[in-house]
C-alpha cells in the first residue's frame, strides 16, 4: 500500500518526507535583491524602459488608488508619466525575500520623493511593497506582481 501512496504523491512533487529540495536561495535571494536595486536605480535615473525590463511580458503593477496596469509597455508608460511632471528620488530594497522553487515574495520598504518640474514643494511618501517574482527558464528573476500602499 504505501508503494501505491508514495507512486501516487511523487507527481505532486511530495518526495523526501514532505520537503520539496530547493536549489541555492541565498544565490537566489541575493540575485533577487540585485534585480530590485537595478530597478531602483533606473528609477532614480529615471529609465522607465530600464524599470520595466524587469518585470514578466505580461507583469502587472497594482499602484494604489488606480487600476493595476499589465504588460512591459503599460509599466514603463506608468513610470514615464510620473518622470515627465516630477523629479523623483527612490529609497528602497526589501525586508524580507522568500524563494519556493521558481516563485519568491519580496516584502520591501520604500521612500519617494517627488518634486514638480513646474516648481513647488517637495513631497515624500513612504511606503510598504510586496512583489512576487518568477524564476525565468536562464535562472534570472522577473517581477509578474508589484503591489504596493503608503504609510501615511
Amino acid at each position: 500500500m504505501l508503494t501505491y501512496v508514495v507512486l501516487w504523491l511523487l507527481p505532486f512533487g511530495v518526495t523526501n518526507g514532505g520537503q520539496e529540495a530547493e536549489p541555492d536561495s541565498a544565490k537566489d535571494i541575493a540575485a533577487i535583491e540585485s534585480m530590485s536595486a537595478a530597478r531602483a536605480k533606473a528609477f532614480n535615473e529615471r529609465d522607465a524602459d530600464a524599470i520595466a525590463i524587469h518585470f514578466a511580458e505580461d507583469g502587472i503593477l497594482m499602484p494604489p488608488g488606480q487600476p493595476a496596469v499589465t504588460g512591459r509597455p503599460a509599466v514603463a508608460s506608468y513610470y514615464r508619466t510620473i518622470f515627465e511632471e516630477y523629479a523623483a528620488e527612490l529609497t528602497s530594497g526589501y525586508k524580507e525575500v522568500k524563494v519556493s522553487g521558481d516563485l519568491a515574495i519580496g516584502r520591501g520598504h520604500a521612500e519617494v520623493r517627488l518634486t514638480p518640474h513646474a516648481g513647488g514643494a517637495s513631497v515624500v511618501s513612504t511606503a510598504k511593497y510586496l512583489n512576487v517574482l518568477e524564476r525565468q527558464p536562464d535562472g534570472s528573476w522577473l517581477t509578474t506582481h508589484d503591489i504596493w500602499n503608503g504609510n501615511e
